[in-house]
């Protein structure tokens, strides 16, 4: 009698043959949705497995690979099958910033905890939301996933941040790539929290 395999690797398995090098086209894969096994992401980017921390940077950065966001929700995605993934606030977690040059002819560079790097510019554009404990800036990684800034890593963003106008109004945002990111209207100010 075979052995029951546990979900996490039967997902796995369905994966031996995908290469990290380019990302998957989960966005044309359409298998059956087969519940939820005990998937999470919580607020800092860590992923948990039926509550435990997966700890296995090369695990999480394949389950990562095949991330999509239906309307339903966040879901792992393989020929074969899909699975529900809770997600806490962002899937991903943006951790450092790199900059060049000033003002309209700036270009920043964010890095994910998994390693990623994006540039904010037309196909990784810049959200600002404010919670509960002040500005918390997104970048927008690839289809609709996002990460969330760090809390150093907004500090980081707001001391980078100029005032513009636009339409009239006052703004307080960045510049990458010849494009203006606003974060707050000039009035309300940026608490970076």
């Amino acid at each position: 009698m075979a052995v029951p395999q546990n979900p996490l690797e039967s997902l796995a398995s369905g994966l031996n043959t995908l290469s990290l090098k380019e990302l998957p086209p989960v966005q044309s894969w359409n298998p059956p949705h087969c519940g939820d096994i005990g998937l999470a992401i919580d607020r800092e980017g860590r992923w948990f497995y039926q509550g435990s921390q997966i700890t296995r940077p090369g695990l999480v950065r394949l389950f990562a690979s095949i991330l999509r966001k239906d309307p339903e929700g966040h879901v792992l995605v393989t020929p074969a099958e899909k699975v529900s993934i809770a997600v806490e606030d962002a899937p991903f977690l943006a951790v450092e910033l790199k900059a060049e040059g000033l003002g309209r002819n700036q270009r920043l560079s964010l890095r994910t905890s998994l390693d990623d790097w994006v540039e904010i510019g037309p196909d990784h554009g810049l959200r600002a939301e404010t919670g509960a404990f002040g500005l918390k800036p997104y970048i927008h990684i690839r289809h609709d996933l996002w990460a969330l800034a760090s809390r150093a890593l907004t500090y980081d963003l707001v001391a980078l941040a100029v005032e513009q106008e636009i339409d009239g109004k006052a703004f307080i945002g960045l510049w990458s790539n010849a494009m203006f990111f606003p974060l707050s209207e000039a009035e309300a100010g940026v608490d970076e929290a």
